[in-house]
């Protein structure tokens, strides 16, 4: 890749603190590697594959705007009293890994699915555990495995 990577940065902000935590961490990482973004702000977890999915199939009909060259998701999930945390998870997780291996994507997977809002702060927070971090290096590192088999066609 000569230019920079131009980075899709999906987003749920439904929680709004956690978003911020998340989203400060991944914008320092992008920045100190140099490469550009674009972000785009999703209802919940659920919808997050279906955006990138939309960035995909637009680029795929010869949109002119710029093509991403990796794709961050992040979200939070929080467990409540019903089955729908199981199903939310679950869906969101599997929508992003099919789309990644369909379409060879350097994603990096930053939703946390969490049992109460004191546990998504501490691996939202770039002091702590600092998954905001953790998904822009691994969307980072996936673009260079890419590059060393040469799989952009973009």
């Amino acid at each position: 890749m000569a230019d920079a990577p131009h980075i899709m940065i999906v987003e749920s902000r439904y929680y709004e603190e956690i978003a911020e935590e998340l989203i400060t961490s991944v914008l320092s990482e992008l920045k100190s590697f140099g490469a550009t973004y674009e972000r785009f702000e999703v209802p919940g977890a659920f919808e997050i594959p279906a955006a990138i999915k939309f960035a995909i199939e637009s680029s795929e009909l010869g949109s002119s705007q710029r093509n991403f060259d990796g794709f961050i998701a992040l979200g939070c999930v929080i467990r409540g009293q019903t089955s729908h945390y199981d199903y939310v998870c679950g869906e969101s997780a599997r929508g992003l890994q099919d789309l990644a291996l369909k379409y060879s994507l350097a994603l990096g997977y930053g939703i946390l699915t969490v049992e109460n809002q004191e546990q998504a702060l501490a691996r939202a927070r770039r002091s702590e555990q600092d998954r905001g971090g953790h998904a822009a290096r691994a969307c980072l590192r996936m673009l260079e495995l890419k590059s060393h088999f040469k799989l952009f066609s973009q």
